[in-house]
C-alpha cells in the first residue's frame, strides 16, 4: 500500500528564507559567475533575484526547484542588463566622439578649492544663493532651514571665504565683484 501524498506546503517564513538564500547564494553566485564571465555582474544579479524571491516568498515552494528559479531570474536579468548595456552603446557609437571641452576657467577652480574649505552648510548656502541666484527664502527652502540659519551660513561662509582667498586674484579687497566670471 502506498501512503498517501503529502501535500505541498507553499509560502515560506522568515528562517525558512534565510536558510535557503544561506546554503544557495555561494553555488548561484558561480553558476552565474561561470555563465557570465563577470563576477560583480554574477552577485548584483544573483542578490537582485534573492530580492524578488524574498518579495515572493508566500508563494516559494522549497520543496519544488527555489534555486532553479533564482537561477533563472538572475540570468533574465543578467541578459537584460547586456542588452540595455549594447543599445546605450550602439547610441554612443552613432552620437561620436564627444565634443570637446575647454578646462576650467582658472577663477572657478580657486574658487572650489576655497570653498572645500568651509563647512558643508556653508558651503551650500553660499553655492546656492551667490551661483545659483536663489533668495535666502529659496535657500532656507532648499536646505530645509530656518531664514535666520540661512543668513548665519551666508554670513560665516564668506568671511571664511574672504580669509580663504585673500591675497589671491579673487581677494574681495581688490577684485571687483565684475571682473570675476562664473565658470
Amino acid at each position: 500500500m502506498r501512503p498517501p501524498d503529502k501535500p505541498r506546503r507553499r509560502g515560506v517564513d522568515e528562517q525558512e528564507f534565510d536558510a535557503f538564500y544561506a546554503a544557495s547564494v555561494g553555488r548561484l553566485i558561480g553558476q552565474l559567475y561561470a555563465m557570465t564571465g563577470d563576477l560583480a555582474e554574477a552577485q548584483d544579479v544573483v542578490q537582485e533575484a534573492f530580492v524578488r524571491a524574498w518579495e515572493r516568498r508566500d508563494g516559494l515552494d522549497l520543496d519544488g526547484a527555489p534555486e532553479a528559479w533564482v537561477r533563472t531570474v538572475a540570468w533574465r536579468l543578467a541578459v537584460s542588463r547586456w542588452r540595455r548595456m549594447r543599445t546605450a552603446l550602439a547610441f554612443a557609437r552613432r552620437q561620436g566622439p564627444p565634443a570637446t571641452v575647454p578646462p576650467p576657467d582658472p577663477h572657478h577652480v580657486l574658487l572650489v578649492q576655497a570653498l572645500r574649505q568651509i563647512p558643508e552648510a556653508q558651503r551650500r548656502a553660499v553655492v546656492l544663493h551667490h551661483l545659483c541666484d536663489l533668495s535666502v527664502e529659496q535657500v532656507a527652502t532648499e536646505t530645509g532651514s530656518p531664514v535666520g540659519t540661512v543668513k548665519a551660513q551666508l554670513s560665516r561662509g564668506r568671511a571664511a571665504l574672504a580669509r580663504l582667498l585673500a591675497g589671491t586674484e579673487l581677494d574681495p579687497r581688490t577684485t571687483r565683484r565684475s571682473e570675476v566670471r562664473h565658470g
